[in-house]
């Protein structure tokens, strides 16, 4: 099958998404409405996060007015003002805000993760193409769907075309001390500018130079620029750091040594915080309470209790490793953060082809394929031209590839909470092909049913026409829904809008 699948699962500790036990409700009572998470807490303190909209900057689900900033960005990466900004980056915002999703902000605040040249492009060994390995400066940058990519396209480095170019990466640190990538952009060759972050390695640490990756740098200690409160005692093997300088062949001559991306968090005692990243450690039980307990996320403790929101069906059992949650709470004094919501940011469902209904601009909802899409102030929406757009400049007919969270409204139908919509240039002979990746939630002899879509499926549309073994993995009593792929095309025949073309366990996909 020809690779076009949501990509978080396969690269990260994601078991239970994979296998279609995360059974998100995104609301009850009966209503039809979809009910999705939108706005949140009011506090003050910090926001940090991709930003996902412009007009201001939308952070966090938050719309964050700028005015009193005249659009000014703190940075030394060669953007300072929020027009130089992409959608994707991470951004820190100093501010206040309101439970209906608006705020005001006192700081922006961008840093790259990393800059510098591409080194080798490594695609999903699988073949399925769920993510992209890049090398910038030593370092393992991971890129998938939900990334944004500019001045390149995620399918040119899927097929190893960008070794050479030089970009900016805004991402999150991972356990193995690899990067998953928020954004990725290029921008002109670098070499003189360029970006590391890392642990210092040990037995690395000589007069005046240490290794970062593999990556020596070297320092003069009268002209390096350290950051507040470092000196030259802080370069201490294990502890991560920040270093911008000029490389040549294996050596990045430092200019300025900060403290690591993680230095964007506070911590200051009743502050209150948002933010989204990856979770370095599981969520470990304590207590008495049925969901107490912690787990690690962007070097900062959160603290899980009885009170604690898990939104849309998530569980403290799917807080694992790997997983890009958000989560909104409070610094406590001993500097962990008590969480008060967390919700799950990482896409489980895809869809792509044309939009076939007409866009409804106050509910920010349309269709594509039969495939209900609902779009939020997180969704991310981006054109493959790296012009920037909204959702008032998508219409009927226009190419869409959306990844997203499956949820279900209070009537029992499903939706596609888009995480990401990519507007793509048409290629003019796409109409009325689709593709879509989901849980299978019913299957018969003549049909299946996966994103709200019932679809045509005859024997031979599955793989190796082994209906059998797919449907053996369905359990309604358990939960148990297998992602599957399917390539299908409108059908005027018979009862059924769509007719499935091609369908395939999303675990056989290697093609």
């Amino acid at each position: 099958m020809k690779p076009k699948s949501v990509p978080a699962i396969a690269w990260f500790s994601m078991s239970a998404l994979a296998l279609g036990i995360l059974t998100a409700c995104g609301g009850g009572g009966g209503s039809g409405d979809l009910d999705v998470a939108e706005g949140g807490i009011r506090g003050t303190g910090s926001s940090v996060g991709p930003v996902s909209g412009f007009g201001s900057v939308v952070v966090n689900g938050v719309r964050f007015n700028t005015e009193n900033l005249n659009g000014g960005v703190q940075s030394d990466d060669g953007i300072s003002m929020e027009s130089e900004l992409d959608e994707g980056m991470i951004l820190r915002v100093n501010g206040e805000w309101q439970d209906d999703g608006q705020g005001t902000a006192n700081l922006v605040e961008y840093d790259d993760t990393l800059r510098g040249v591409i080194e080798t492009i490594t695609p999903d060994a699988s073949g399925a193409g769920e993510f992209i390995r890049l090398v910038v400066l030593g370092q393992t940058v991971v890129v998938n769907k939900q990334t944004v990519v500019s001045g390149t396209t995620y399918t040119d480095l899927l097929a190893q075309k960008g070794t050479g170019l030089s970009i900016r990466v805004s991402g999150w640190r991972q356990e193995d001390g690899s990067f998953r990538a928020s954004y990725v952009g290029v921008i002109p060759a670098t070499g003189s500018d360029v970006e590391l972050e890392g642990a210092i390695e040990e037995d690395s640490v000589q007069q005046g130079s240490f290794i970062i990756g593999g990556i020596e740098v070297t320092y003069d200690a009268n002209n390096v620029e350290f950051g507040e409160g470092l000196g030259v005692s802080d370069l201490v093997p294990g502890r991560f750091f920040e270093v911008e300088g000029s490389y040549t062949g294996d050596t990045l001559q430092a200019r300025e040594i900060e403290r690591d991306d993680f230095r964007r968090y506070g911590r200051n005692a009743a502050e209150d915080i948002e933010l989204t990243s990856t979770i370095q450690e599981s969520f470990r039980s304590s207590g008495s309470g049925a969901q107490t307990g912690t787990f690690l996320i962007s070097d900062l403790t959160v603290q899980v209790t009885g009170d604690t929101e898990l939104d849309g069906g998530l569980t403290v059992s799917d807080l694992q490793q790997g997983i890009l949650v958000e989560v909104e709470g409070e610094f406590a004094a001993d500097g962990t953060v008590v969480a008060e919501e967390i919700e799950l940011r990482e896409a489980d469902a895809e869809v792509e082809g044309n939009i076939t209904s007409s866009v409804d601009r106050s509910a920010r909802t349309f269709e594509v394929g039969g495939v209900r899409v609902k779009a939020t102030p997180l969704t991310i929406i981006t054109g493959d031209d790296d012009a920037r757009i909204d959702f008032e400049d998508l219409f009927w007919g226009d190419e869409v590839e959306v990844a997203g969270i499956e949820r279900e409204d209070g009537r029992g139908d499903i939706f596609l909470e888009a995480l990401k919509i990519e507007r793509e240039e048409p290629e003019g002979d796409g109409l009325g092909e689709f593709e879509l990746e989901g849980k299978l939630r019913g299957i018969d002899d003549q049909s299946i049913t996966v994103l709200g879509v019932r679809m045509a499926a005859d024997a031979n549309a599955f793989a190796d026409n082994d209906r059998s073994k797919v449907e053996s993995l369905v359990n309604p009593l358990t939960g148990a829904f297998p992602i599957i792929e399917v390539e299908y095309r409108s059908t005027n025949v018979g009862v059924y809008r769509y007719r499935a073309e091609e369908v395939e366990l999303e675990e056989d996909d290697d093609d």
